[in-house]
């Protein structure tokens, strides 16, 4: 009979490293916003895009990722102008300017344009979600308690996952592209985020704790669902993680895919929210 898994206190261990220094100083950058979350986010979007470019164009890592860093990061700064139509006409370009940099010397031209909207419109929702429009008025301090509390669920689903999954075990949840996940782990991650949202929400947020109980269920089960879909992206280009840029997790792909699913979620959580209340 095989050995059930024991749990893993060294991955655990690691992880809560990475997170004490990683999670404050995201925090702070998120809450104070301006030029270092822009440097955050700029820099964030080269690293990814050059894992992106590692697992997907293999031959043409160059071209691909200084062509996709370069489309995510014009439709960044659009966003942040309040030009999201030009945003938007920016992701669809940004797409077949990677397919074009690609040609050549990769099969997968697709490939890399998908980059270009997997990475973007996360970007495009978190810089809406933390700055707004005009025409989305509410506190001076809304935007920075919808990143705080995006943030929050997003770490909580996956602590609370990894945590519950390696004490309870039980049955998989989809062992053909994630063999270590369980629905142990992922009930876990659910609670895990719709607490952390409540808790945000209680301390920063004008949302009744229904309705932030409500949104951090749905985001978490964005972020489990962005985990899932990057373990069947990675299993298309045969690679185990993104990279290796942080201990415990991997690359910053392996980090943020949860974040980038979730980011949407809260996006339009926020808009939903800002007609109910307005109308």
């Amino acid at each position: 009979m095989a050995r059930a898994r024991r749990f893993d206190w060294n991955n655990l261990a690691l992880r809560i490293v990475s997170g004490a220094i990683l999670a404050p100083a995201a925090l702070a950058i998120a809450w104070y916003g301006g030029g270092p979350l822009l440097v955050l986010i700029a820099v964030a979007v080269s690293l990814l895009s050059t894992e992106w470019a590692m697992m997907a164009a293999r031959a043409a890592v160059a071209r691909v990722a200084v062509t996709m860093t370069a489309a995510v990061l014009g439709v960044v700064f659009l966003t942040y102008a309040g030009q999201l139509w030009a945003a938007g006409a920016m992701i669809v370009f940004g797409a077949f300017a990677a397919a074009a940099a690609s040609r050549g010397v990769t099969e997968r031209r697709a490939d890399a344009a998908y980059g270009v909207l997997y990475v973007a419109p996360a970007c495009m929702a978190i810089i809406w979600l933390r700055y707004g429009t005009p025409a989305l008025h509410g506190p001076p301090w809304q935007g920075n308690g919808w990143t705080v509390m995006l943030l929050a669920t997003t770490w909580a689903a996956d602590i609370c996952a990894f945590a519950v999954g390696n004490a309870l075990k039980g049955p998989k949840l989809w062992p053909r592209y994630s063999p270590n996940k369980t629905w142990s782990g992922f009930f876990g991650g659910l609670l895990g985020a719709a607490a952390a949202s409540v808790g945000v929400a209680a301390l920063l947020m004008h949302l009744s704790l229904a309705g932030a109980g409500l949104i951090g269920l749905t985001g978490g089960l964005a972020t489990m669902m962005g985990d899932l879909w990057e373990s069947m992206l990675k299993r298309r280009f045969g690679v185990k993680d993104s990279g290796d840029l942080i201990p415990g997790h991997g690359g910053l792909l392996d980090r943020v895919d949860g974040l980038m699913f979730a980011t949407l979620v809260f996006a339009a959580a926020r808009l939903i929210v800002h007609f109910g209340w307005a109308h």
